[in-house]
C-alpha cells in the first residue's frame, strides 16, 4: 500500500485585486504559503511517501521573486518528492516560469525534492508510477489525457506499482471557476469514461478548487487554502487528500482541512429600526472578536431611518475593518423618520435649510419617482449636516 499527497491550485502569488487594502492583500497571499507548512505536518503525520501538486502551483507564469523562493523554500522542507504538472495558469511551454533562470536556480538551492513533469511520458517513482498529462498552454482543444488510451503506455517492468495518473482540466460532469467572481469558460477537457480505468489506480486531478470525487478511483483534490467565497455546498474548498493505493485495489482517499481563512457569506433584512441591535449582534457571532482571518460577503436589505442608517454606517465602518475583505451588496433604503423630516422642515435658524428640505421631501414622496431614492440620500446629508451644526 503507497500513501501519498494529492493536492493542486495553490495559486501562489494570486493577486486577490479585488481586495484594496495593501497589508490585507499580502496577509491573504501569505497564507497560501503558509498552508504549505500544514502539508509538511500531514506528510509527517501520514509518513506519505511523496506529493502529487496537480497544476496550478503558481498562479502565473510570471510570479515575483519572492513568491518563487518562498514556494521553494516550503517545498524543500517537505523532504519527500513533490511531483508538479503544470497547470492552465502555469502552463509549459516556451517562457513558462518552468523554463526561468530564477526559478530553476531556487528550485536547485532550495527544492532538490521538486519535479516538473513536463511531457506526456510515465515517470516510475520507489512506490508508484505517474502518469502525467501536463497542460502545455492555458485552454487545450485536445483532451490532455488522450495519449493514456493507448494500452501500451502502461506495460512496465514493474507491474505490482500503483498507475498514478495526474491531469489538470475539467471533467464532463461540471467546469472550474477561475475567479471568485466570475463563472469560468469550460476548457481543457478531460474525458475520464475514455481512460481504461482497469490499468489506472489512481486519477489526481486539479482545476476544480473544492475537493470532489468523480468516480471511484477520480478526484479533485481543492486548492488547500480557501480563496472564494461559497459556491454551493458541493462544493468544498479548503481541503488536501491523504490517498492510500494499491495496484488493482480502488484508493482510500480522506480529506483533510487545512484551510485557515474564513469565508463567510450572510444577509440581513431590516424591518426598522429596531433592528440594528440584532444584526450587530449577527456579525459579532460571525466575527466574534477576530481580526483579520475573515472575508465576509454580506447583503443588507430592508430600510432604516436617518440615524439609523448613521449607526449601520458606523458599525459597517468596524467591521470592515476588522475582515480581510466586506464585499457588500448594501441594497436599504433610506426612510427618514417623521420627527427627523419635520426637523429638517421647520428650521427656524435656518430658512434656506428648512425651504431645501421641503422641497426634497416632496420629490421623496413622488410615486414612482426616479429621483426619490437621490431624494432621500440627499436628506440624509442634510440631516447630517444639521446635526454637526447643532453639536458644534
Amino acid at each position: 500500500m503507497t500513501c501519498f499527497i494529492h493536492t493542486a491550485d495553490w495559486q501562489l502569488g494570486k493577486p486577490f485585486a479585488h481586495i484594496s487594502d495593501p497589508h490585507k492583500r499580502s496577509l491573504i497571499q501569505q497564507a497560501r504559503i503558509n498552508v504549505l507548512n500544514r502539508i509538511g505536518a500531514l506528510i509527517q503525520e501520514h509518513q506519505a511517501g511523496f506529493v502529487l501538486v496537480a497544476g496550478d502551483l503558481f498562479d502565473t507564469n510570471t510570479p515575483d521573486r519572492s513568491t518563487v523562493a518562498a514556494a521553494c523554500s516550503a517545498i524543500g522542507q517537505m523532504t519527500v518528492p513533490v511531483i508538479v504538472i503544470p497547470g492552465n495558469h502555469d502552463h509549459a511551454g516556451a517562457g513558462s516560469i518552468w523554463e526561468q533562470d530564477f526559478f530553476l536556480r531556487e528550485q536547485t538551492a532550495l527544492a532538490p525534492n521538486m519535479r516538473i513533469l513536463l511531457t506526456c511520458e510515465a515517470v516510475e517513482l520507489e512506490d508508484a508510477v505517474i502518469y502525467p498529462c501536463p497542460l502545455q498552454r492555458r485552454s487545450h482543444v485536445i483532451d490532455p489525457t488522450a495519449w493514456l488510451r493507448n494500452l501500451e503506455v502502461f506495460r512496465t517492468d514493474t507491474p505490482n506499482k500503483p498507475r498514478i495518473v495526474m491531469a489538470h482540466g475539467s471533467t464532463q460532469a461540471f467546469h472550474s471557476d477561475d475567479d471568485d467572481e466570475l463563472m469560468g469558460i469550460a476548457s481543457n477537457l478531460l474525458n475520464i469514461d475514455r481512460l481504461p480505468m482497469v490499468e489506472i489506480d489512481y486519477v489526481a486531478l486539479g482545476d476544480w478548487h473544492g475537493a470532489k470525487q468523480v468516480n471511484s478511483k477520480t478526484w479533485y483534490s481543492g486548492t488547500p487554502e480557501i480563496d472564494r467565497f461559497p459556491k454551493g455546498t458541493d462544493n468544498q474548498p479548503g481541503q488536501t487528500l491523504i490517498v492510500k493505493a494499491q495496484r488493482g485495489v480502488n484508493p482510500k482517499v480522506d480529506r483533510v482541512n487545512t484551510g485557515r481563512l474564513n469565508w463567510l457569506e450572510s444577509g440581513f433584512e431590516f424591518s426598522g429600526d429596531d433592528s440594528i441591535e440584532p444584526f450587530k449582534r449577527q456579525m459579532n457571532d460571525l466575527v466574534a472578536q477576530r481580526t483579520n482571518a475573515d472575508l465576509l460577503k454580506l447583503t443588507l436589505t430592508g430600510s432604516l431611518s436617518i440615524t439609523a442608517t448613521a449607526q449601520l454606517d458606523t458599525l459597517l465602518e468596524s467591521f470592515e475593518a476588522r475582515l480581510l475583505r466586506l464585499k457588500l451588496s448594501n441594497q436599504t433604503t433610506i426612510a427618514p423618520s417623521e420627527e427627523e423630516l419635520d426637523l429638517l422642515a421647520r428650521n427656524d435658524m435656518n430658512p434656506l435649510i428648512s425651504s431645501v428640505a421641503q422641497q426634497l421631501i416632496d420629490l421623496k414622496n413622488q410615486p414612482d419617482s426616479e429621483k426619490a431614492e437621490t431624494a432621500a440620500l440627499a436628506l440624509k446629508m442634510l440631516y447630517s449636516a444639521t446635526q454637526k451644526e447643532m453639536n458644534a
